[in-house]
């Protein structure tokens, strides 16, 4: 931010303090902030959505095998690719986070 943004009598105080503690921070958001908020729920997307793709990816595979198939592998495989989704939206996943991110803050400052 700015500081002809902060002198702008549109931003609120909150917002204020909320950039000047980001900007304190190495340009991290403060925990708790809108910015913190819609950047977990971006990275829940991208987790939810590679999970999905990954019970598609696994959907047809075989396992047969002296230790693979039966009934509590078609149990506990969807937690599997769950897991699976949520570690690699984590560690920077395809990017869909970061889109879906930028998008998110374009819609809040559109709406104010």
């Amino acid at each position: 931010m700015t500081d002809a943004m902060l002198a702008s009598p549109a931003v609120n105080s909150y917002a204020v303090a909320q950039a000047r503690a980001q900007s304190a921070r190495g340009g991290q958001p403060v925990a708790g902030s809108s910015e913190d908020k819609a950047r977990k729920t971006a990275q829940d997307f991208e987790a939810f959505f590679m999970s999905q793709m990954f019970e598609f990816m696994s959907a047809g595979i075989k396992t047969d095998g002296p230790f693979g198939g039966g009934k509590g592998e078609a149990t506990w495989r969807s937690f599997l690719n769950d897991q699976y989704g949520r570690e690699m939206a984590k560690n920077g996943g395809i990017g869909i986070s970061k889109m879906v991110y930028s998008q998110m803050l374009k819609i809040q400052e559109a709406a104010q």
